[in-house]
């Protein structure tokens, strides 16, 4: 195991790197780094110190107090136009000074969604080396700008947004919300997308003894700073970590990009970590959001049980529960050769030691290694019918092409300008044929930087691969034009995914069928900011499901699943959590009527709503509740189960209760005490087994 050798290694790694000249960011000269190598400063611990963005904010006030009594080296912060102390540390007016004064090598972003962006923006120019963003809602074309501005420079590693953070439980280092009690200091590292999946992959491996290392949050946004392969990148070359985990969901290419790294590195290395992972949302429906911001799967991508395969395939041992990483975990490491019972020991004699460093020398370039679904109905939707006024101006910019009201012939072309979520940045989508069976297979992205636009190169290859390059001259020049307006549109006009089916005439024409058109637009960007309202007003909510437009006016987010067989209520805290639960319910042989998630900022009244929203479905024979505290509270859960009970009228329906977490044993003893028909369960494999049995009854 490590001991001083390891430590004097890491410190003389981070000398070598403070003597290295790096590039300036925002550097238009070729760089010698990239963002890239900014994975390195990931590798938080004792010696990180740590600022605040909206230091002097209530949000940001009791997390640093919580944060300073873990242990975590802050040493100040920045809210703009105030100087003097808070919390007997250093307030700055600005980021230049606390650059300057403080000397930080991370920073806390806890800033409003709406001037979020331009703080990353503003720490990426004060060059601070880690930047951890924790608020939901931001933007998407905001994020976009701050990713295009990254890949100019080499200084700076953004964590986020919509993250619980990063935190290095042997260094006591913690910067962003995590539930504290759940960590303790060991050998796990852990990349999640999911906060409350995280929490209860934590909470296991700790109960197991195994504590972690370091653990990420990649976070749940459609783009992340951070991605999973920048997390194994770390975990491989870490000391402290003996083995990963990985936890997924629906959504993107993050483990697609994982399983591919992963399948190298169990090739190339004599004896690897054990990784073990699980993916949320294998039941999840196709088109649905699933809580997160970036929980859908677009056109060319993976949905959750194929992304599951791709994983094992690359041979990793996959996990259906969060609750089961710690047995698993010990098994792997033993089966791996690994001494487990010293790993545990040293696990406990870490308590009080401290060792990771922020700045370390990244490796040579030559050392690096190489790394069919319906359309996401994410934020507003607009019909077909509602399409033509919004598009026309930038439809006009491309002559020639006309909107044609028919449906696509068989012999089609797809084009699509969205996201492409590995590359961090917009793209263009290109298939060959229309056909939805053929589109997984046959898409293709081409990204682009999103403050340019597609260039000439970048057109011409799209065109090739939607075989239009033997199309008429006419054709090709409309449809480079068409690429152009479109990617104008998509950004101009915030959207997250601009597609349709495009054909050529009997005139040798480009005609763009308006049946086929999906326009979907940025709802943080009008929730957030107001922005866009023209578009937004737009918005039919008539034409949406009663609860779950019902549920959004009081912060839940509720799905309804539309099998005719189900009939289980959900109700859950955190998407990733809430898209396991329906999982897990089906490995046990129930069938959820829906999703439900009742968010991070869930009271005993939002709770007394999600179960007024279960309840209006005539399916549910039974209700489950299913609660990890990490930002929420177990006591007032079982408050609000309560509050149900007294002023919901309830049917006779049996509810069964799981509550782990923060305040978890004050949270069952109400729960225990009640006087009420509730059944109270700690583990989860009880629970789902016992709502299964009442569910069949």
């Amino acid at each position: 195991m490590a001991g001083s050798r390891t430590k004097q290694l890491w410190l003389a790694a981070s000398r070598s790197l403070n003597s290295r000249t790096r590039t300036r960011a925002f550097s238009s000269s070729p760089a010698r780094y990239s963002y890239e190598d900014t994975v390195q400063n990931l590798r938080i611990g004792k010696h990180t110190r740590v600022i605040y963005q909206g230091f002097t904010g209530r949000v940001a006030t009791t997390n640093a107090k919580d944060s300073l009594a873990y242990g975590t080296n802050i040493v100040g912060g920045v809210t703009p136009g105030k100087e003097g102390e808070h919390l007997g540390l250093p307030l700055l007016p600005n980021l230049r000074k606390a650059k300057e004064q403080l000397k930080p090598d991370a920073t806390a972003v806890f800033v409003a969604a709406p001037q979020c962006g331009k703080a990353i923006e503003e720490a990426i120019e004060a060059e601070i080396p880690l930047i951890v963003s924790v608020a939901e809602h931001i933007p998407l074309h905001d994020i976009m700008r701050v990713a295009s501005i990254l890949k100019t420079q080499s200084k700076s590693r953004l964590v986020g947004a919509n993250a619980p953070g990063i935190i290095a439980p042997i260094g006591y280092c913690r910067i962003g919300f995590q539930p504290l009690p759940t960590f303790a200091p060991g050998h796990i590292g852990i990349v999640a997308k999911s906060g409350t999946l995280s929490y209860e992959t934590v909470a296991s491996i700790t109960r197991s003894g195994l504590g972690q290392s370091l653990c990420i949050g990649m976070g749940g946004d459609i783009i992340a700073g951070t991605n999973m392969v920048d997390a194994l990148k770390v975990f491989e070359q870490d000391p402290e970590t003996e083995g990963i985990v990985v936890v997924g969901e629906v959504g993107g290419r993050a483990e697609e990009d994982a399983a591919e790294w992963i399948r190298d590195y169990l090739k190339r290395t004599p004896n690897p970590k054990p990784i073990a992972a699980l993916v949320g949302g294998i039941h999840a429906p196709t088109g649905r959001i699933m809580g997160h911001a970036g929980a859908w799967a677009a056109s060319g991508e993976m949905l959750a049980k194929e992304k599951y395969k791709v994983l094992q395939d690359a041979g990793v041992t996959m996990v259906d529960h969060p609750e089961n990483f710690g047995g698993v975990l010990k098994t792997l490491l033993s089966q791996s050769g690994r001494n487990v019972n010293k790993i545990m020991s040293n696990a406990q004699s870490q308590q009080k030691r401290g060792y990771h460093t922020l700045r370390r020398r990244p490796p040579p370039s030559s050392q690096r290694t190489a790394t069919t679904v319906r359309q996401q109905k994410r934020g507003l939707l607009l019909g077909t019918d509602q399409i033509q006024e919004p598009l026309k101006p930038f439809l006009s910019q491309a002559e020639g092409v006309t909107l044609s009201p028919d449906e696509a012939p068989a012999d089609s072309h797809y084009l699509a300008i969205t996201v492409d979520r590995s590359e961090r940045s917009p793209c263009i989508a290109a298939s060959p044929t229309a056909n939805p069976s053929q589109l997984g297979q046959r898409v293709k992205r081409f990204p682009y930087d999103w403050r340019e636009g597609p260039n000439d190169t970048t057109i011409k290859q799209a065109l090739e691969h939607m075989q239009l390059d033997a199309a008429p001259p006419a054709a090709m020049a409309q449809a480079s034009a068409l690429i152009r307006a479109l990617s104008r549109m998509y950004k101009e006009k915030e959207a997250v995914t601009i597609s349709g089916s495009v054909s050529i005439d009997t005139n040798g024409g480009l005609q763009l069928h308006q049946p086929s058109m999906t326009l979907q637009f940025d709802d943080a960007a009008y929730k957030s900011t107001q922005r866009q309202s023209d578009l937004h007003g737009l918005r039919r909510r008539a034409n949406e499901v009663p609860e779950e437009v019902e549920a959004e006016t009081h912060g839940i987010v509720f799905v309804k699943l539309e099998d005719p067989e189900a009939n289980i209520g959900t109700l859950v805290n955190g998407a990733g959590l809430a898209m396991n639960t329906v999982d897990a319910l089906r490995l046990q042989g129930g069938k959820a009527t829906n999703f439900l998630d009742t968010g991070g900022k869930a009271t005993s009244e939002t709770v007394k709503k999600s179960f007024e929203l279960i309840l209006r479905d005539p399916r549910v024979k039974v209700i489950f509740v299913n609660i990890f505290g990490g930002l929420t509270d177990g006591a007032m859960i079982a408050e609000g189960v309560l509050l149900a009970f007294k002023e919901v009228d309830m049917k006779d329906i049996p509810v069964v209760v799981r509550i782990r977490g923060t305040n978890e044993e004050e949270g069952q003893r109400i729960i225990a005490e009640s006087g009420l028909s509730l059944e109270a369960f700690d583990g989860f494999g009880e629970a789902a087994g016992r709502v299964v049995e009442l569910a069949n009854r």
